[in-house]
C-alpha cells in the first residue's frame, strides 16, 4: 500500500507535501492517545490502590503491564509515520533538479 501512495506522491507535488503533514499529525496523535491513555490507566490504578491496599501489588504489575503494551503501540505508530516522512523526502530530492 504504501508503494502505491509513493507512487502517487512522484506524479502529484501537492500529494507529498499532503503527505509530510499527515505523517506528522499521525505521529502526534499518536503520542496525544497513548498520553492520554496511560494518564487514565495510572489514575485509575492509584484509585484501586486508595480502595483495596491490600491489592497494591497486583494492580502495579497490571498497570506497569499494560502501560508498556500502550508505549509499545505509541511506538510503532510513530516509527510508521517516520518511514511515511522520510519516503516522502527520499521523493521530494529525486524530484527536485
Amino acid at each position: 500500500m504504501l508503494t502505491e501512495l509513493f507512487t502517487l506522491a512522484a506524479v502529484d507535488p501537492g500529494f507529498l507535501s499532503n503527505g509530510m503533514v499527515g505523517a506528522g499529525v499521525g505521529a502526534g496523535l499518536a503520542a496525544i492517545g497513548a498520553g492520554m491513555g496511560i494518564g487514565r490507566l495510572a489514575g485509575s490504578a492509584c484509585e484501586s490502590i486508595a480502595r483495596q491496599p491490600e491489592a497494591s501489588g497486583d494492580v502495579r504489575g497490571a498497570m506497569l503491564l499494560t502501560a508498556a503494551l500502550i508505549e509499545g503501540v505509541a511506538l510503532f505508530a510513530v516509527v510508521v509515520c517516520f518511514m511515511i516522512q522520510s519516503g516522502m523526502m527520499e521523493l521530494a530530492k529525486k524530484a527536485a533538479p
